[in-house]
């Protein structure tokens, strides 16, 4: 069967607490392919994929310039301008095999020049990663850094754009670090008002997806994520979407700074895929964006804003249920917290690593603390995507509710 011709299927609402109710409205062409039992991977990315997503990696080889996959790519391109809400038909979406790490590189070698200077908002580590590929470039990075747990406040902002003139801002959306949120809406206009001519950059690495973004409507300039995800897709691709002035300014860049990460050979490709024609500057991952195309149309056929009020609805009772079992979440109120996952502190008497090991032998697997200040002193559950509407989370939180009774 070519998973070319594999047909997608919608989800309806459902009450993942207290007793989940399997995915309804399956289409009637089910796809022969079902994973094996196996351990839960709740992390923060990569996340659980649906059967679909994975048997489409299964397609057989195709050439990236076959009729098939140009129509594929072209679906998935046009898909990406749905997911971020853009109707501008100047604004660019691109694909590239990479991590999501690749879109700092895209940004940094195509956007900034040496000796630009660039306004970094750090909520966490992934925050002053993003900070240190812009340095590699030769950027002149001044970072605000927000009280761990919370996010920079407006006024600091406000603050530095007026002492200097910036290239451009980045904002991490979602700093897969802490679970912190920021609002990048009112970052933006705040920019838009005190310094127009800065790029607003957000990382939406573990936010696009499961975050409502407004492309158009909140004037951003270039948003980067990755594949796995709240998109839902295995590990393997950098995505990323571009305002016109972001495009123009990386065409219209005299020296290149870099050759793979190049805007300027990847734009005319991406034009001619989502026009329905092959190109080639380097080969795309034909199997893995096949299975960008079947996690997009699962997530556009349900709707953005239901999906999107559906992760908040889970996010919140994970949160609450927490709370309920003593256990403290590191955004400082729910204001900043993210809704595609948790960092929670671990438990007074209670050793880390036992408890993630314990949460192992019971078939989840769960990510640790990695900011700076912090490691070794909470976890992080992952709560995006398919596991959001199989009842993942509420077997995680029998087992952890296990866990604490037992100590």
């Amino acid at each position: 069967m070519n998973c070319l011709l594999v047909r997608n299927f919608t989800r309806s609402a459902v009450q993942v607490f207290p007793k989940p109710i399997p995915i309804l409205a399956r289409r009637m062409s089910s796809v022969p392919y079902k994973q094996e039992p196996h351990k839960l991977t709740m992390v923060p990315g990569p996340i659980e994929f649906s059967d679909e997503v994975l048997y489409a990696m299964a397609t057989p080889s195709q050439a990236h310039t076959s009729p098939e996959f140009v129509k594929t790519f072209q679906t998935v391109l046009k898909g990406l301008r749905k997911l971020f809400k853009s109707t501008e038909p100047k604004a660019q979406p691109y694909v590239i095999s990479g991590s999501g790490t690749l879109g700092w590189d895209v940004v940094s070698a195509n956007l900034i020049n040496p000796g630009d200077r660039v306004l970094v908002l750090s909520t966490g580590f992934f925050s002053d990663l993003f900070a240190d590929c812009l340095r590699v470039y030769g950027a002149e990075v001044d970072v605000i850094t927000a009280e761990v747990g919370d996010v920079v406040p407006l006024n600091k902002v406000e603050e530095a754009l007026k002492a200097h003139k910036y290239t451009a801002i980045t904002i991490t959306h979602v700093d897969t670090s802490t679970s912190v949120v920021s609002d990048i809406q009112a970052v933006s206009e705040l920019v838009q008002n005190v310094s127009p001519d800065t790029l607003v950059v957000v990382d939406g690495v573990c936010s696009v997806g499961v975050e409502d973004i407004e492309f158009d409507k909140w004037g951003l300039d270039f948003v980067l994520t990755a594949s796995q995800k709240a998109i839902g897709v295995p590990a393997g691709l950098a995505i990323m979407f571009a305002s016109e002035r972001a495009v123009s300014k990386a065409l219209s860049r005299e020296k290149d700074s870099t050759f793979f990460a190049s805007m300027k050979r990847w734009t005319p490709i991406m034009k001619a895929y989502e026009n329905g024609t092959g190109a080639y500057f380097a080969t795309p991952a034909v199997q893995t964006v096949t299975a960008l195309k079947v996690s997009l149309d699962e997530i556009l056929d349900q709707g953005l804003d239901a999906r999107f009020k559906k992760h908040a609805q889970v996010s919140n009772q994970f949160k609450e249920k927490m709370a309920s079992l003593g256990l403290n979440i590191l955004p400082v109120n729910d204001n900043v917290a993210a809704h595609g996952l948790t960092a929670v502190y671990f438990p007074e008497g209670l050793n880390g690593g036992d408890f993630l090991t314990k949460l192992s032998s019971k078939g989840f697997v769960i990510a640790g603390g990695i900011h700076k200040a912090l490691v070794g002193k909470y976890f992080r559950v992952g709560h995006m995507g398919h596991s959001v509407y199989e009842g993942h989370i509420d077997k995680l939180i029998t087992a952890i509710e296990e866990i604490l009774e037992s100590k």
